[in-house]
């Protein structure tokens, strides 16, 4: 019988509230083979010794977050953008994955250009790309939710992600199929289907939609399992496009992280096998 689990991997993010350690000690008792880290507090542990904690675990380190934020106009900005992507990729390839997650940028301050930000973004990936593949490492566009357009990122659908994707080879640049972000979007079926076609899904993150969102919407993505999302459907909707890796959970949610860690860790690899594997 195959591990119902093999595909599950667990964002940083879900469990934050467990120092890097603890996520690895937790990982390995439940068995959970996965783990996506954000650039913070992988930072403050330092990136070698995150890299030699997770190798020594058995980890697979199935994503980096986050690099991005390459919409500034001002040189200077964009300059220091450029450097912290430059480092961010440097530290993807430290940690052993070759999935780097670009959150884009919203709209400089005092721009209502959706299309000059979009541009933009281009123009960095056209430096960034080459220097991430160089390194192993893949460059994978989010669309956000069209609610976080403004201040977060200007690329709200898979469209436009791929827009921006397919003007560079995929193995620089790929995309995220986050279901929080999509699952309103009738065309993502079809824009997944065309990801897939061109090799370009990178990583597939899950995060269930739930209501009322809490103020500052940050902060609201639900449990698997717990909102409108049909997480089985979506799943076979990345199958049907030949995605065959990890499928990552990534929930920011205030309740979740006020609970014990591991026992959150624990009851999202039960969700998982309830809403998720086939």
């Amino acid at each position: 019988m195959n591990d119902p689990l093999s595909r599950f991997s667990i964002n940083q993010m879900t469990v934050k509230q467990l120092s890097l350690p603890e996520l690895v000690d937790a990982c390995r008792e439940l068995g959970v083979t996965g783990v996506g880290l954000w650039r913070e507090p992988v930072r403050a542990y330092g990136v070698e010794a995150a890299a030699e904690l997770v190798r020594d675990a058995g980890l697979n380190v199935t994503t980096l977050c986050r690099g991005g934020f390459l919409t500034a106009i001002d040189p200077v900005e964009r300059a220091e953008a450029l450097g912290d992507n430059h480092a961010a990729i440097d530290e993807a390839a430290a940690l052993g994955t070759d999935t780097l997650v670009l959150v884009c940028g919203g709209l400089p301050h005092g721009s209502k250009d959706l299309h000059g930000a979009r541009e933009r973004i281009a123009d960095a990936l056209a430096v960034l790309g080459p220097y991430a593949a160089e390194r192993g490492v893949r460059l994978a566009i989010e669309p956000l939710h069209p609610m976080f357009a403004a201040d977060r990122c200007v690329v709200s659908t898979l469209t436009q992600a791929l827009d921006l994707a397919e003007r560079f080879p995929a193995e620089q640049v790929g995309v995220t199929v986050d279901t929080y972000h999509l699952w309103w979007d009738d065309r993502a079926p079809e824009q997944i289907a065309r990801a897939g076609a061109g090799g370009r899904i990178a990583t597939f993150q899950l995060a269930d939609w739930i209501t009322p969102l809490p103020a500052g919407v940050l902060n609201g993505r639900g449990q698997i399992g717990d909102g409108a999302v049909d997480m089985r459907q979506w799943t076979a909707y990345v199958d049907a496009a030949g995605y065959t890796g990890p499928i990552e959970v990534e929930v920011f949610n205030e309740e979740l992280w006020a609970r014990d860690g591991k026992e959150v860790l624990a009851e999202t690899a039960r969700r998982f096998t309830e809403h998720v594997v086939k």
